[in-house]
């Protein structure tokens, strides 16, 4: 069970991740449209998972994931910059890819079968 200040923190994180990927996917993620759908966060507001869905029109999901991954140390600073002033510390982040749109689409093309 989280508690307000862990579900408030979420909010933060993920409104400005979601910004932070928004303005940067045309330079370092080859155009791909990025949604951060949740993010969770450790009771010592130390370490956040983030789970992200990815669309490219070419289908590169997993290169453009790698990038993310590789791209870490510059997102956690861009995060910092924007935050910096609401937290002491700026957690950790690990990434994880959001599949539940995929899920949902098979799911409903084994439903109309």
């Amino acid at each position: 069970m989280s508690s307000k200040r862990q579900l408030k923190v979420e909010r933060l994180l993920q409104k400005e991740l979601s910004e932070i990927f928004r303005l940067e996917s045309t330079i370092n993620y080859q155009g791909a449209m990025i949604s951060v759908t949740v993010v969770r966060i450790s009771p010592d507001l130390s370490f956040a998972k983030v789970y992200i869905s990815i669309f490219h029109p070419k289908g590169n999901r997993l290169e453009v994931f790698d990038t993310i991954n590789e791209n870490y140390l510059h997102t956690r600073h861009k995060l910092g910059e924007r935050v910096g002033k609401q937290l002491r510390i700026i957690p950790e982040l690990a990434f994880y890819l959001d599949d539940s749109l995929d899920y949902a689409a098979k799911i409903d093309e084994l439903l109309k079968k």
